[in-house]
């Protein structure tokens, strides 16, 4: 199958971010600063690069990925309806009792969610033991997975960091959304990571440093992380929380809360999408 154009993934984000917001607004509920903030890089994962089947969701040999990042799940969830992996009229059930779409994501194969995640920096060992699966079974997938700056902050992110080099996992590929916001204010003032690339090079990883939100630089770092044979590669994306959305772009406020009836109706206009 042909690859979709540059525009034609763009066009996918967009309808994905209209997604998120309205998805947010009706559980009066959850997170949508920061799926506005990685759903690019989701977008060319699933639809650019992994070697996937939503009509065979267990297909051994499929890619992998993980949501390090579990709070920003309503992008993976506006993905994966996108995709075809979930009925797209289950976002309207999204943090309801009893939804297959909670809060944070819940492992469900058929949905194409691969792992429970939560805790933040815990995807990243999760997805580490994935591509030494692969390794070990004689497969060929490769496992992705999209890590946080504030997740940084946390211990068990560089301890996955420094196992992914030590085993040479030259089939994970770790992208982080590095909007510098966390739901205390900036990471940068809460506590700072930076030199955030030279950590990951002492770590052993292969480091891209992209636009977060330029489709063609997300597609370009995909396809070099695929070439680095030896080790990992992390590709840091900067990106802007609350992309997209005028009120909320580069607002901590923005974090951790649904948007009003008034700024729904903002944030539609501005993306272009109907109510």
């Amino acid at each position: 199958m042909s690859k979709p154009s540059i525009a034609e993934l763009q066009e996918i984000a967009r309808q994905s971010r209209i997604l998120i917001v309205k998805m947010v607004h009706k559980a009066k509920s959850g997170h949508f600063g920061g799926p506005l903030s990685s759903i690019d890089m989701l977008t060319a994962l699933y639809f650019y690069k992994m070697r996937i089947d939503p009509k065979c969701p267990d297909w051994i040999e499929r890619d992998r990925f993980v949501l390090s990042a579990g709070h920003t799940c309503a992008a993976l969830y506006a993905t994966l309806i996108q995709k075809g992996y979930i009925p797209e009229s289950e976002w309207q059930t999204f943090r309801q009792l009893g939804s297959s779409l909670q809060g944070h994501p819940k492992m469900k194969i058929p949905y194409g969610i691969e792992m429970s995640t939560g805790s933040l920096g815990q995807g990243m060992s999760v997805a580490n033991g994935m591509a030494l699966a692969s390794r070990v079974t004689g497969k060929n997938y490769r496992v992705y997975s999209i890590e946080t700056d504030g997740g940084a902050q946390e211990g068990m992110m560089w301890e996955g960091a420094m196992s992914a080099a030590h085993q040479k996992l030259d089939n994970r590929c770790a992208m982080v959304d590095f909007n510098n916001v966390q739901i205390d204010g900036y990471v940068s003032d809460v506590k700072g990571i930076e030199p955030f690339d030279a950590k990951f090079a002492a770590f052993g990883w292969h480091v891209i440093k992209i636009d977060g939100h330029n489709m063609q630089q997300i597609c370009d770092a995909l396809d070099e992380a695929e070439t680095i044979k030896g080790k990992p590669t992390v590709i840091l994306g900067k990106t802007v929380i609350g992309k997209g959305v005028s009120f909320a772009e580069n607002k901590p406020k923005y974090h951790g809360v649904p948007p009003t009836d008034e700024e729904l109706a903002i944030a539609l206009k501005d993306l272009g999408g109907a109510a």
